[in-house]
């Protein structure tokens, strides 16, 4: 999953070379931090937060078919 977030979030901005992933693991689920450059921060969000809703989709796809709960979060 963290390759998986990382890939898509270095394809989405300006500073690939400050992107990092990290994977926490919580009580109920397993929490992916991705942190990104300040500039950055709008193209991983998006307008009106649809591409950190479709990161979360796709990742949350991919965590079923593993049977896992992963939750995606966006550190500053």
């Amino acid at each position: 999953m963290v390759e998986l977030v990382e890939a898509i979030a270095k394809s989405l901005v300006d500073k690939p070379e400050e992107v990092s992933v990290r994977e926490v693991a919580g009580k109920q689920a397993i929490v992916i931090e991705l942190k990104v450059a300040s500039d950055d921060m709008g193209k991983v969000i998006g307008k009106q937060g649809r591409i950190a809703k479709a990161l979360r989709t796709v990742i949350k796809a991919a965590a079923t078919k593993a049977n896992k709960k992963v939750v995606v979060e966006i550190v500053q």
